[in-house]
């Protein structure tokens, strides 16, 4: 099992170059996502909440934090198609994990914390402007990049930008392009 990090407030104050007690208040407020010890209730902060916190609000990510956010979700129901975009993003150091549908994407979200999603627009049952719709209505996913690869036309890759999506990319696709959307997404 992967060990969790946590930081105090006193450790994430100076990462964010402030007084420990503005990162109370970003806890207090909610804009900050953090636990308290029994007992003494002190704050601990999560790494991924701290790293999702900066990215929100266009903080630097210090570098020993950088590692994490290199997963993608590719939701994609043709499995050639799934499988071409996994070994793509594999091979340029990404940990990839896919969903054959929206509902499993959806479900899949929630235990995986991707940084990026690929999504497929033309899917049966839940397609992916249904996907677009669940992930910007919840509260825990609006930072998620999402990228959009689609052969739809230009009127539906447009009605996904519209819906949430971060950028668009038609299928079919230079790998390069693929990882240079998906390295842009992450800066």
């Amino acid at each position: 099992m992967a060990e969790i990090r946590v930081l105090t407030t006193g450790e994430a104050a100076k990462y964010c170059g402030v007084n420990f007690r503005t990162i109370i208040r970003w806890i207090e407020r909610g804009k900050l996502r953090a636990y308290k010890l029994p007992g003494r209730g002190d704050h601990r902060i999560r790494e991924e909440d701290f790293v999702a916190f900066l990215r929100e609000n266009d903080l630097p990510v210090p570098e020993e934090f950088d590692g994490a956010p290199r997963s993608v979700l590719v939701v994609e129901d043709n499995k050639e198609m799934a499988s071409a975009i996994s070994r793509v993003l594999r091979r340029e150091g990404f940990t990839v994990d896919v969903a054959h549908d929206g509902f499993s994407a959806g479900a899949q979200l929630a235990t995986l914390k991707p940084a990026v999603i690929t999504l497929d627009l033309k899917m049966p049952g839940l397609d992916g402007y249904g996907v677009l719709r669940y992930i910007r209505s919840q509260e825990e996913l609006k930072h998620l990049k999402v990228l959009v690869v689609s052969a739809e036309t230009e009127d539906g890759l447009n009605q996904a930008l519209d819906e949430g999506a971060n950028a668009v990319l038609r299928k079919p696709f230079e790998n390069d392009a693929l990882v240079g959307a998906i390295n842009q997404l992450l800066v």
